[in-house]
């Protein structure tokens, strides 16, 4: 191995490590509110009507970065854009930390949200266009890093806040999140892939491609599985089968646990098996562990449930990035950016679509929809599966 060599790989080991740095602060973003919240009740007097809305205002502002990202970052490169909402991540935790009014935690739950969002979209692209040979291994290691950030503030807060407060652990989260700032700014970024210019007709032959929307609403019934089982699974197993809150939040960590493993499982699997028929055999499991959920006849099946739910999930939002990646490795962050406001707009539908059938027939009937969401899965995958063999077979 020659010293240029070396060096290329030296680059994108730094590159792919300030990724999962900021990857790891998007976890922490989308953990943030919910930890929060209770601490925030006591602190400052407002309605639980009000607090549904922080949610809603934080993921706006993620669905308008979602817009904003990827033509952003194809046109003007990562390292700047990457920066910025690095910092506004880390502005909008300090104003939570010393937030004395309502209107002080909107302004917060907004400039989370457009950070959060940025993080998220510009860390997904950066590592798909550094790994070009081996995207899916490469996007489900990144994704290991969002459920560490997931459960870091969650953590802290359970065994610290009686001892040191929940200003100091704000702060805290606040000094890690100047850890992707930091790593953004002294390291060497690749040149925008459209330096010279936007492309028009060729962004809107990209934006018209049948596979980006395919992918882009596979994505929208996935991410509202991710939200709806993270969201009502705690619920469901305390109404349900009378499972302690202490208990249905350990099980739920087990969720969260083998969506961490299963990506780091598929970071291997990958490499000798086709990203469609993982994403189709994922979609499989989640569909059995949905069902194994919603039927279960005892506490002990709806836990095996849970975690297998969460190995079924772990590889297809990842691999499926990976697919529209490879598709469109010159415009990866136009064709990122759609199908991440597609799969937001399903992350904020189907958990409240879930709330609305548990209120009117009870929480094991609203907890159906992940059960159409994986069905609708393993459609659309079976028509990607046929549209990529046309379309490797004419890039061919």
């Amino acid at each position: 191995m020659n010293n240029q060599e070396s060096q290329g790989q030296v680059s994108t080991a730094k590159l792919m490590s300030s990724a999962c740095a900021g990857m790891f602060v998007f976890g922490i973003v989308m953990a943030i509110l919910g930890a929060i919240l209770p601490s925030l009740f006591e602190r400052i007097q407002f309605s639980k009507g009000e607090a549904g809305k922080l949610f809603l205002y934080m993921n706006l502002a993620m669905l308008v970065m979602s817009v904003i990202f990827g033509p952003v970052v194809d046109r003007f490169g990562f390292k700047i854009f990457l920066m910025i909402c690095s910092l506004l991540v880390a502005a909008s935790l300090l104003v939570f930390t010393y937030a004395s009014t309502y209107s002080m935690v909107v302004l917060a739950s907004v400039i989370i949200g457009f950070g959060g969002g940025g993080l998220n979209g510009g860390t997904n692209v950066l590592t798909s266009d550094i790994h070009p040979d081996k995207r899916s291994s490469a996007l489900n290691l990144l994704g290991i890093f969002f459920g560490f950030g997931a459960l870091t503030i969650p953590f802290l807060i359970g065994i610290l806040l009686g001892s040191i407060g929940l200003a100091n652990i704000l702060l805290l989260a606040f000094l890690l999140s100047l850890v992707p700032f930091l790593l953004f700014s002294i390291f060497a970024f690749p040149k925008p892939k459209l330096e010279q210019g936007f492309p028009l007709s060729q962004v809107s032959k990209v934006v018209k491609h049948p596979l980006l929307w395919l992918c882009g609403f596979l994505l929208f019934f996935q991410s509202g599985n991710e939200f709806t089982v993270g969201g009502w699974i705690s619920t469901y197993l305390n109404e349900y089968f009378g499972l302690t809150p202490m208990t249905a939040s350990i099980i739920l960590a087990g969720y969260w646990g083998a969506i961490m493993g299963g990506r780091l499982l598929s970071s291997r699997i990958v490499k000798i098996l086709k990203n469609e028929k993982l994403v189709f055999l994922s979609a499989l499991l989640s569909l059995i562990a949905a069902v194994m959920i919603v039927s279960s006849p005892s506490r002990t099946v709806a836990t095996l449930g849970a975690v297998l739910i969460g190995l079924g999930f772990a590889a297809i939002f990842p691999t499926t990035l990976a697919v529209v990646g490879e598709a469109f490795p010159s415009f990866t962050g136009t064709a990122f950016s759609v199908i991440f406001v597609i799969a937001l707009a399903g992350g904020m539908t189907s958990p409240w679509l879930t709330g609305k059938l548990a209120q009117a027939y009870g929480i094991r009937q609203g907890l159906f929809i992940p059960v159409v969401n994986c069905s609708m899965i393993i459609i659309l995958q079976l028509v990607i599966m046929r549209v990529l063999k046309h379309h490797r077979t004419s890039r061919t």
